[in-house]
């Protein structure tokens, strides 16, 4: 038991706050007190009690079953877009880096082209095109310019890899660049994906709430972002509604730039 304790007290903060993000996001709709759709018009925007710890919202929902189920959708569509981003732009960054000229130009291009619009402005483009925006259009959304940071960072470091000594070494023995790319290029690109993907993970999950803030969410799916809409709307009066969904959007973004710059430090060679 002391050893566990020594543990935690020396792990950083953010680390226990994705932790529990993570925990929430998996087990919160299971243990949530109440369903976060049922309507109880009788208990409108009470403040927190014992029935309602977090208190109630717009049409009598149990914020804290809101926040609960929310955590599950903002987990999901992080997970799906990082990972799509990641690997489809370590794919890309990593063929344009190692083989250069022409693949690093038109790779290249695409990212500029990708990058100047702004991103938020983009997302809301794709979502405008579907009458109804479900989960796989917001993944859509997000992941259409998330993947050009990855493919940048993954280019950057193939360009250093690739005059590497070990790698100078396994094209001499004939290695197919394939081979020289999956074995030799890539698992050396891990350490700095995996920094830029804990922080893109907090990136995502406000883009997420903003787009659903913005009315722009999967559905009926319930959101924080769609949660802090409602809570704009009666700040004044009723201050809860917004405080919790926006202060769990707040600690959650908090949590992973805190995890991403500790990763950062134990990762980074030269920043030990």
């Amino acid at each position: 038991m002391r050893a566990v304790r020594r543990k935690l007290s020396k792990t950083p903060i953010g680390v226990l706050i994705v932790l529990a993000f993570f925990i929430l996001g998996l087990v919160g709709p299971w243990i949530a007190p109440y369903d976060p759709l049922a309507i109880d018009l009788l208990h409108e925007y009470e403040p927190p009690s014992k029935s309602h710890w977090l208190g109630t919202g717009d049409n009598g929902i149990d914020i804290l079953s809101a926040l609960l189920h929310g955590a599950r959708l903002a987990l999901i569509v992080g997970l799906v877009v990082v990972g799509v981003s990641v690997a489809f732009g370590t794919a890309v960054g990593t063929w344009a880096g190692y083989y250069g000229r022409l693949a690093d130009h038109v790779v290249t291009g695409i990212a500029d082209l990708v990058q100047a619009f702004p991103a938020i402005v983009l997302n809301i483009a794709v979502l405008a095109l579907v009458a109804r925006p479900g989960l796989v259009h917001l993944v859509v959304a997000l992941a259409i310019n998330g993947w050009v940071l990855y493919a940048r960072l993954a280019r950057a470091e193939t360009l250093s890899l690739r005059e590497r000594e070990f790698v100078e070494a396994a094209r001499a023995l004939g290695l197919p660049p394939r081979q020289v790319m999956q074995k030799h290029v890539v698992p050396n690109l891990l350490g700095p994906l995996v920094i830029q993907a804990t922080t893109g993970l907090g990136v995502v999950i406000l883009a997420e709430s903003t787009l659903s803030f913005l009315g722009l969410g999967p559905g009926k799916a319930v959101s924080w972002g769609a949660l802090l809409d409602q809570g704009t709307s009666v700040l004044l009066r009723f201050p809860h509604v917004a405080l919790f969904s926006g202060g769990a959007i707040a600690l959650t973004v908090l949590g992973f730039n805190l995890t991403g710059d500790w990763l950062r430090d134990r990762l980074d060679p030269r920043a030990r």
